[in-house]
């Protein structure tokens, strides 16, 4: 269905109702919190308070790798919090993240605690920390950077646009879905040029650009984001395929997209982790068969 129905701006927006939608429920045009709600604290290092949405996946694979290496601090607990029930609007969330979105964490491995939000911030503290999937050379920093940088800037138009007209809003309409189509189809392009002539997004190296890459434009060519893939002819980008399977492959990663998932297949399903070993034991299809 097309919605024709001409629309016309009034002088002062106001905001008198949900917007429609299948996150109509959470959304509202103030920050704040809307209800007192401690967060738990593990017994980590890390504490991360997230879903497994694409911005959350991010997070949890690069903590995953940096393990795989033998970086024992990384050990962290994360915490589901669920969205479409406004846990991101409470109390303790937003003293975290002022912009209540997920993912959000506190390194308690110093003297005093230190929040870090925004998705592509966390990658960053986390390279720096613990000196791993940054380079340190000026130019291949740059690069990784720059690419890290265009992921942000660039999935507002993949999730909020693209995604939300096509898979989420009310009603079809064919001018924002053939708008935000016409510019995913062309960031596609981009990284299919890209990879191309690299091996991984910022060179020779697996790095926290990819990382941040992988959960959106990935899950995009392998069919997992919005069913969009017939509509947007992913198998079409090649390169981009190559690159999806070759960072599938991994096990780290295999585990980072279990973390905080509460959707998909139960065997997939990790909502909290704690521990290594809960991989092994705590999967919604372990949970389940225990009773």
């Amino acid at each position: 269905m097309t919605d024709t129905t001409e629309y016309t701006p009034p002088k002062v927006w106001t905001w008198h109702k949900p917007n429609g939608g299948q996150f109509a429920s959470i959304n509202r045009p103030i920050a704040g919190p809307t209800h007192d709600k401690e967060l738990p604290v593990g017994r980590h290092p890390l504490q991360l308070y997230s879903l497994a949405t694409p911005n959350g996946v991010k997070v949890t694979i690069m903590l995953e790798e940096l393990l795989a290496l033998g970086h024992a601090g990384a050990e962290y607990d994360a915490w589901l919090i669920k969205i479409n029930e406004g846990d991101q609007f409470g109390s303790g969330f937003v003293a975290i993240n002022p912009n209540s979105k997920i993912p959000a964490l506190v390194d308690r491995s110093g003297p005093t605690p230190v929040r870090v939000f925004e998705s592509g911030s966390i990658l960053v503290h986390l390279a720096e920390k613990f000196g791993a999937f940054l380079p340190t050379e000026t130019a291949a920093r740059a690069e990784c950077l720059s690419w890290l940088f265009w992921q942000m800037g660039s999935a507002p138009y993949l999730g909020g646009g693209f995604g939300h007209f096509y898979a989420y809003a009310p009603s079809k309409m064919e001018y924002p879905i053939d708008r935000f189509a016409m510019e995913v189809k062309r960031q596609l392009d981009v990284l299919d040029r890209r990879l191309a002539e690299m091996t991984y997004i910022a060179g020779d190296e697996y790095t926290i650009a990819d990382m941040a890459i992988f959960p959106w434009y990935g899950g995009l060519a392998k069919g997992w984001l919005y069913g969009a893939a017939d509509f947007l002819s992913v198998q079409e980008y090649k390169h981009v395929q190559r690159w999806a399977d070759m960072l599938l492959a991994r096990p780290a990663v295999q585990r980072g997209r279990m973390v905080n998932r509460v959707f998909g297949e139960p065997s997939s399903q990790l909502a909290e982790r704690h521990d290594a070993s809960d991989f092994e034991t705590k999967t919604k299809d372990k949970l389940d068969a225990a009773g």
